[in-house]
């Protein structure tokens, strides 16, 4: 029986460091037109913004150790691809209005609507838990930063 336990214990850490090798790239591309410069929230918005969305929606992701681990790399490379896919902070359409206010509202909504920050997130990164409060604020803060900008676009 010890001697069975030996090759499984063996074989799964043979395992493990075989996958390591896979890993993927964690890559944090230029900033090409960021968020904050671009809506000049107030400093209460921007630190609840930076701390709950750039790690997942920006060129500015925070790569803590484990995502230098496989399996959690694959799976935290795989949310930042597709956090910057959905919404790129780092890549802001200042140029296109419309589509700002769209993104504008799409944010709160998915606040409003406990969709973001996910769980799993929050949960490895206290600062990412949302209070209502601070759901209010950001929420509040999002839809009149969107009104704001539909009415200089419909100028």
């Amino acid at each position: 029986m010890k001697r069975k336990l030996k090759w499984i214990f063996g074989g799964g850490a043979a395992v493990f460091a075989l996958i390591q090798v896979t890993n993927p790239p964690r890559s944090n591309p230029p900033v090409l037109n960021d968020w904050m410069a671009t809506n000049s929230p107030p400093p209460e918005i921007a630190t609840l913004v930076h701390a709950a969305c750039y790690d997942c929606h920006s060129h500015e992701t925070r790569w803590p150790w484990y995502s230098h681990v496989a399996p959690m790399s694959w799976l935290i490379a795989h949310d930042v691809n597709e956090g910057r896919k959905h919404l790129n902070l780092s890549a802001w359409p200042s140029d296109q209005p419309e589509r700002a206010v769209k993104w504008l509202d799409r944010m709160s909504e998915e606040i409003d609507y406990r969709e973001m920050p996910p769980k799993k997130f929050a949960a490895l990164h206290a600062d990412a838990r949302l209070t209502d409060g601070q759901r209010k604020a950001l929420t509040a803060w999002l839809d009149a930063a969107a009104v704001r900008l539909k009415a200089t676009a419909n100028k």
